[in-house]
């Protein structure tokens, strides 16, 4: 059971940073890790067409489950519980000092819940934005 949960994770992670590039996003790093945990994606979202200005970096936590799955209760982003949220607040931290990244540039976590329909080959994606608070 572990091995199919790691693939269908394996699998909402690639179709949310599919979902982000879309939106026109650089994806700096996936699976990144620290003492304090994994950071599923970390993206970069910049502005300006010719002289393109960081605007924001995000910490992006993907949360997927199988919706045919008889055991399927609730969405995927109630997974990311106060504990989480500390670990990902933390391990944001940590990629920041480790990449020497400017305090002067703003960082958010988003969650990316992804229902995704085996059976049906189909998935609905929800981007939270800004979904875990830093303080």
């Amino acid at each position: 059971m572990k091995r199919e949960n790691q693939i269908l994770g394996a699998q909402g992670e690639k179709i949310a940073e599919d979902f982000l590039r879309t939106k026109g996003w650089r994806i700096l790093s996936r699976n990144w890790k620290c003492q304090f945990g994994e950071l599923d994606i970390v993206a970069l979202r910049s502005e300006g067409k010719i002289f393109r200005k960081t605007k924001t970096i995000i910490f992006v936590e993907v949360k997927t489950i199988d919706a045919s799955d008889a055991q399927f209760v609730g969405q995927a982003e109630q997974n990311v519980d106060y504990f989480k949220q500390q670990h990902l607040v933390r391990s944001a931290e940590c990629y920041l000092k480790a990449n020497r990244v400017s305090p002067e540039i703003p960082w958010q976590i988003d969650v990316i819940a992804i229902e995704f329909d085996r059976r049906a080959g189909k998935h609905k994606i929800r981007h939270l934005e800004k979904a875990v608070w830093q303080y």
